[in-house]
């Protein structure tokens, strides 16, 4: 399969060239067909110009747009998920918060196992944060605890954007409805009400060494509720209209 790598990047000049070459490689060292993009959405530092540079001297794999607007991080990767082209798409952080390693790891799993989606979980046995802030971290737990319980699944880290998707299983959530960081949410919890098969894979988290996070959690409660109550709504009922459409022979190759 070939992988892509959606990147959503905004005023990250600092923090894109040292995780560009580590994904790059990383990648590259394990052979893994791939193409990196990374959405440059609308920066006002000189986020395109280290894209550009980056593109054009150390990583040919590399594959940059600007989003011109509407701006914000569901937005960003929403529009690298309309371009990519490989078989498969993880959405990773462009503050290397995530560990391109764990990506091979993701990979592989879908390799061997043929799931249509591999999530990340940096709270069970073997995941692990570095420098997670407390109060960030109490949030995250209570969050995903109200999300496992009213969704009746184990999945324990919805909220981790790190995952990986079968091109699949991406176009079969569609449409999107999330302009902000509930994105990651919603694309799991779609993909699991509407039948797409997954496996969990442990991941590490490191705090970001350049600029600041763009996440604003008093500004997303409302909108994690939202896409929550929806998905909630299509799992009872929606009679299964948006369910994945498995055919006998399909069924037969992923036993």
């Amino acid at each position: 399969m070939k992988l892509s790598v959606v990147i959503p990047a905004y005023n990250e000049e600092e923090s894109l060239p040292p995780t560009l070459r580590a994904l790059y490689q990383t990648l590259a060292k394990h052979g893994i067909s791939h193409e990196i993009c990374v959405t440059n959405d609308n920066s006002k530092d000189g986020t395109l110009r280290v894209l550009q540079e980056l593109a054009a001297t150390e990583i040919p794999t590399l594959v940059y747009f600007t989003n011109p607007g509407p701006n914000g991080f569901g937005y960003a990767v929403r529009y690298g998920l309309e371009r990519f082209t490989g078989d498969c798409v993880a959405v990773f952080m462009a503050d290397l918060s995530d560990d391109p390693e764990d990506l091979v790891k993701f990979y592989n799993k879908m390799q061997e196992t043929g799931v249509d989606a591999v999530f990340g979980s940096r709270w069970g046995r073997d995941g692990k944060v570095i420098d997670y802030p407390a109060l960030k971290k109490v949030i995250n737990r209570v969050a995903n605890f109200i999300v496992k319980v009213v969704m009746g699944i184990q999945y324990n880290d919805t909220t981790n954007a790190f995952k990986l998707y079968k091109r699949e299983t991406i176009e079969g959530v569609k449409p999107f409805l999330s302009p902000h960081f509930n994105l990651t949410v919603e694309l799991p919890l779609k993909a699991i009400v509407r039948g797409y098969s997954y496996a969990v894979v442990p991941n590490s988290w490191t705090n970001r060494k350049y600029g600041e996070s763009k996440l604003k959690i008093k500004e997303m409660g409302s909108r994690y509720f939202f896409i929550l109550m929806y998905c909630l709504i299509e799992k009872y009922f929606s009679r299964g209209d948006f369910r994945k459409k498995t055919s006998t022979a399909s069924q037969t190759v992923s036993r």
